[in-house]
């Protein structure tokens, strides 16, 4: 039995769930005789008998059952190759200098041949393999796909895979990759996990169902509703579905019920909610487009300049974030905007030029920040990048002496000081700037309120730039844009590496190696113990273990000055390894330390340990963190689920997914209200976004388009993913996300290419499932709602939205067989031609049709007006 106590929590779910099946069936005078058997009410594991293998990720309790032995098998999942042949070789290397056998699961034959081929030529002794296992420290490659990697330590064994991210990397298309974020969390969908669809409301999903209808084949995915209703909803429609997440725990969340309208009444009462606070935020707005502030002059050769000389790439996402910062300063009302982004994503930097951008018109800067050790570091930061620019940067702090801070306060009266970087201490009423005309609020989150209202009265009418290290969600920014500014960076700089996560048992040798391996290299190292009365024994530990390391204590109960010190010298690299409490978590950013080790990571919150795990990997080097619980510990099915979901987080794309939809619900939160947070519980985050976004555009007079109703495409084709070809459960939902998402012909090639890249020669249904999908999007672009089989081709119904001078002209200028018809259940029927499939002939249609209509609307094919 695969992870049993997972078994018992389903059990019990399923069990509520019949339970009020069996009273609705009461209430309305309906029984089934056999409903007595559906389910035992008992369900225990020892009667199951001897010989029965438990097999769990943790130890947990197993309700009183009896087990004869019990066997550790010491493993650890590894981070998919994200395409990176230089980080790929690196980390073979390491494995094989330890004396690993490693395996590599390279998808097919031919980029198993070409990855050996590559390896070799890196001198890495690899060899092609197919039942043998490779020797002692060399490589063997191999045809085949896992989810992920993992590796044996006592066993030394190591399996790569490039299943996910070693496949032939391509530039994304931005709109495809916003469609798949919007149901970007369904690879996580475990049974019984509740979610909304869009149409239907709140329901639980059950699972993919494979469905033979009239001998054609298609997968379902299968979700109940309260009683016994159930929906099966086509994968190509898996864009109709996202996870339900709330700020709230959702034990308690009620089942919505098809066809009883109340989904539509939910909806509808969020809605007026949503558009009162809309209204009230655009009057707010809009009294702040009134009132006068600086207009700060265009880019000149200075800023220009100052710009080129950052020696890195930006992304794009901060170019973007400084063009909106900037175009907000040159405009001659107060800026007040709202920088969002999680830690290390290139913020202080787009600080620094809208800094940069207010001193060159001649007006001061000033940079408050909740602590003393992040002025210190900010004041490195923006004294080594302006250099050797005539700009005077001052630092109010308690690391200035009484002289510094009375020349600061001084230059800040005079003017002589450009830019002032301090605490609180900023805003006390000795501090009078001559001339301010840009404020920056790092870290806002940290402030209390009184602060932020002592704020808003010392610096009326001046540029206030906050920056905010709780991540908002992109969809929340679209939503709220023109009431509220905010700027969002989400990507990470282009060269940052995701971090190698292990989640473990306590084991004192794999512990000791990655604090050695991190030492030879020069680098320093995280210790968390988390409990202050012990610290000092663990410390000593270390230094029993490391005579040579310099090891140093930081915990939230030392005096602030001693605290700041031991952080300098950590910055300083003067520290080997920091031996502390989750005081890192709001720590200060050390590029050079990148081993973490937690102790007790079972007792920590995800989101908590997400953030203290972006401590490491704050530069090009490849990190590791090592999340340990104590040998023996039976955990508790909280932890367990907690340290599964952190096992995942090895990439920025992706393995942060769950801590960061939990932080990004907090940053919505801090954005709108309380009382919105209600809402949200009601109808899920992703469906309240929505909600919101149309709440806005309405209370702005911004005419929204109809939307044309859902297309069904019922052809008669096999059009799923057989198990045969992906077996993997995980990665056949990845890849049915990925069908999804396509919205055009460019799409619908990318998708087989992946497909045939990652998992050899494409079954014909695969082909098929692709088809239908962008059948589908093009079918409701163009108000057909239904494309349907018929003897010879395909029949599509349409509404009245359709243009059918549009039709007439394609009749006229197609070669096609095309009939259509205008009277009662308005249809197109289009004929197959010779050697099509179904699916082809409603594809190659829709394809031709959608090329017309934009011919038409660009004015390619002049001489004919159509309805548009």
């Amino acid at each position: 039995l695969n992870e049993p106590s997972a078994l018992i929590k389903r059990h019990e779910t399923l069990l509520t769930l019949h339970t009020e099946d069996l009273s609705a069936l009461h209430t309305t005078g309906m029984y089934e005789k056999s409903l007595g058997r559906y389910y035992a009410e008992d369900f225990s594991l020892n009667p199951i008998g001897r010989g029965a293998v438990l097999a769990d990720v943790f130890a947990r309790s197993l309700d009183g059952a009896v087990l004869e032995s019990i066997t550790n098998i010491n493993g650890n999942i590894l981070p998919a190759w994200n395409g990176d042949f230089t980080m790929l070789t690196e980390d073979i290397r390491n494995y094989t200098e330890g004396g690993y056998r490693v395996i590599v699961l390279a998808g097919t034959a031919r980029a198993s041949s070409s990855l050996a081929n590559d390896l070799s030529d890196s001198d890495i002794p690899a060899s092609l393999i197919s039942k043998s296992m490779p020797e002692k420290g060399t490589v063997g490659v191999t045809v085949g796909s896992l989810s992920e990697g993992f590796e044996i330590p006592s066993m030394k064994l190591c399996v790569l895979t490039t299943h996910r991210d070693g496949k032939t990397v391509r530039k994304k298309r931005v709109k495809r990759d916003e469609n798949a974020k919007a149901f970007g969390s369904l690879e996580d969908l475990r049974k019984g996990d509740l979610v909304v669809h869009s149409s239907h409301g709140i329901g639980m999903f059950d699972g993919i169902h494979r469905i033979d209808h009239h001998g054609f084949v298609r997968d379902y995915i299968k979700i109940s509703y309260r009683g016994e209703d159930v929906l099966y909803v086509p994968v190509t429609q898996l864009d109709m579905i996202s996870q339900y997440i709330s700020p709230k725990d959702t034990e308690n969340v009620k089942l919505a019920k098809l066809n009883s309208g109340e989904w539509n009444k939910t909806k509808a009462a969020v809605y007026r909610s949503v558009r009162e606070m809309a209204h009230e935020l655009i009057e707010l707005y809009a009294k702040r487009e009134q009132a006068a502030g600086v207009a700060f002059s265009e880019d000149g050769e200075w800023q220009q300049e100052f710009e080129a000389r950052f020696p890195y790439d930006e992304t794009a996402e901060q170019l973007k974030a400084c063009e909106e910062i900037k175009g907000d300063m040159e405009k001659p009302r107060p800026m007040d905007r709202l920088l969002c982004g999680d830690v290390g994503v290139g913020k202080t930097e787009v600080a620094l030029r809208a800094a940069f951008k207010c001193v060159a018109d001649g007006y001061q800067c000033a940079v408050l920040v909740p602590t003393t050790i992040l002025a210190w570091q900010h004041f490195n930061t923006f004294t080594e990048r302006l250099g050797n620019l005539p700009v005077k940067i001052a630092m109010i702090s308690r690391f200035s002496s009484a002289k510094e801070i009375r020349e600061a306060v001084k230059g800040i009266r005079d003017g002589s000081v450009d830019i002032a970087i301090g605490t609180h201490r900023l805003i006390q009423k000795d501090i009078n700037f001559k001339k301010l005309g840009l404020l920056v609020i790092d870290e806002e989150q940290r402030f209390g309120v009184k602060h932020k209202e002592t704020l808003k009265e010392a610096f009326s009418g001046v540029d206030v730039l906050t920056l905010s290290a709780t991540p908002i969600p992109r969809t929340l920014n679209m939503a709220m844009s023109g009431i509220r500014d905010m700027s969002v960076i989400e990507e990470p700089p282009l060269d940052r590496q995701p971090v190698m996560t292990y989640v473990l048992e306590y084991d004192g040798a794999i512990v000791n190696d990655a604090i050695k391996r991190e030492l030879s290299r020069g680098g320093q190292v995280y210790f968390l113990h988390n409990r202050v009365e012990s610290i000092e024994r663990t410390a000593g530990r270390l230094r029993e273990q490391f005579p040579d390391a310099n090891i140093e204590i930081a915990h939230g109960q030392m005096e602030e000055d001693a605290l700041s010190d031991v952080w300098k010298r950590l910055i300083n690299g003067e520290t080997d390894i920091l031996v502390c409490t989750t005081i890192i978590e709001t720590g200060v950013d050390v590029p050079n330390c990148n081993t973490l080790i937690v102790e007790d990571a079972d007792k920590m919150g995800l989101s908590q340990l997400y953030q203290i795990r972006g401590r490491v990997g704050r530069s090009a080097r490849r990190a590791y963190a090592y999340f340990t619980f104590r040998r023996d510990r039976v955990l508790t099915e909280v932890a367990s689920k907690r340290l599964s979901a952190i096992r995942d987080f090895t990439s920025f794309g992706s393995g942060f997914r769950i801590a960061m939809r939990d932080l990004q619900i907090r940053g919505a939160g801090s954005v709108l209200s309380a009382r919105q947070s209600g809402h949200m519980q009601a109808v899920g985050y992703d469906t309240y976004l929505k909600i919101l976004s149309e709440a806005v555009d309405d209370e702005k007079g911004i005419e929204r388009k109809p939307e044309n109703p859902e297309c069904t495409v019922d052809l008669s084709v096999n059009a799923y993913i057989p198990e045969s070809y992906i077996a993997d459960n995980e990665s056949r939902i990845e890849m049915y996300k990925r069908v999804a998402a396509i919205e055009n012909e460019e799409d619908r090639a990318e998708a087989l290419a992946e497909f045939l890249d990652r998992f050899g020669e494409i079954p014909r249904c695969v082909t098929a499932l692709c088809n239908v999908s962008l059948a589908r999007v093009l079918g409701r672009k163009h108000a057909f709602y239904d494309v349907t089989s018929k003897e010879g081709g395909t029949v599509l119904f349409y509404t009245d939205r359709l243009d059918e001078n549009a039709v007439r002209l394609f009749m006229r200028e197609n070669e096609r067989r095309v009939l259509y018809s205008a009277r009662g259940k308005a249809y197109v029927s289009a004929g197959a031609n010779e050697g099509e499939t179904l699916d082809e002939t409603a594809l190659h249609f829709l394809v031709d049709y959608d090329a017309l209509c934009e011919g038409v609307k660009g004015g390619e094919i002049g001489g004919f007006r159509t309805n548009s």
